[in-house]
């Protein structure tokens, strides 16, 4: 029986599984991570920094041992899942005295990506206790801004891998599900933005958007290997309208649908929300339509 399993994108073939059962067999004593890490390597199965796409691969081995097709050996101990009953971030004191100025009073501004940094633990707990949403911990890659005036933390602004799928942009973009599937990493998603609730700056907002569209993509290539062409973010207009986006050029795109990726109907269930977008470099349509091989 034909073997044809798409796992994030990648058709799994009889040969395929084959493959992995003499992996198996010919390293009998390996764990079912050191096997996923030979399965990268042999496949060359990498992230474009070069890293390891150990988790990936982990997931469609134990999808393959779930459906009968592969055996793994036994698990040897239950890992802790670092995102599973993740406190919330501790409070880190900070100068919370009003700043009302204008904004040439305060430039320059410093950016700072904290991503990785000891300064991380501030930018979190910055969100956690003065962003409507509070802080979430980012799956996959993702930047963490802070912007310093005078020496202190005025601002925040997180972002991360955009969603897969999103009609209004994609029908901006004009790219085919093939170009999409292979391009998608090449955006990123404004996932938070905060002006600290003691800071009144007129057009701090939007100059910190034109500011970040200057900055991402290089900070983006350095940590990640690659760059990024593209900008989104989700705007909810019961709370908010915008201004500042706009004010920074950033284009309407349309709205979403309201429904998860896992809605069981194709009925809202969740706020509609507007979707805007910046292109970081002005060929942007032509580079994220390219599908090389």
């Amino acid at each position: 029986m034909q073997t044809n399993i798409c796992y994030r994108h990648r058709v799994v073939t009889d040969s395929d599984v084959a493959f992995i059962r003499q992996l198996v067999a010919e390293h009998p004593e390996s764990s079912r991570r050191d096997l996923s890490k030979k399965l990268c390597v042999a496949w060359n199965w990498v992230q474009a920094n070069g890293a390891l796409r150990d988790m990936v691969c982990r997931g469609l081995m134990l999808k393959l041992h779930r459906e009968a097709l592969i055996e793994l050996p036994p698990v040897r101990r239950e890992m802790r899942n670092p995102l599973a009953r993740r406190s919330a971030p501790a409070l880190v004191s900070v100068e919370a005295a009003a700043l009302q100025a204008s904004l040439a009073e305060i430039r320059p501004l410093e950016f700072r990506q904290v991503r990785r940094t000891p300064q991380e633990a501030l930018f979190n707990s910055l969100i956690e206790h003065h962003h409507y949403l509070g802080y979430t911990q980012p799956v996959g890659e993702h930047l963490k801004y802070l912007v310093f005036a005078r020496g202190r933390p005025i601002a925040c602004m997180a972002l991360s891998s955009a969603p897969r799928h999103l009609g209004s942009r994609d029908r901006f973009i004009g790219w085919d599900k093939q170009a999409r599937l292979k391009n998608i990493g090449l955006l990123a998603y404004n996932t938070r933005f905060l002006i600290l609730p003691w800071v009144t700056v007129p057009h701090l907002a939007s100059h910190i958007l034109g500011r970040m569209a200057r900055v991402l993509s290089a900070d983006w290539q350095r940590l990640y290997g690659h760059p990024i062409y593209f900008v989104e973010t989700f705007i909810d207009p019961a709370r908010f309208r915008g201004t500042c986006y706009r004010a920074a050029n950033w284009i309407y795109l349309g709205q979403t649908t309201g429904r998860g990726k896992d809605a069981p109907t194709h009925k809202p269930n969740r706020p509609i929300k507007q979707v805007l977008g910046y292109p970081l470099v002005k060929d942007f349509r032509r580079r994220l339509s390219e599908v090389l091989a």
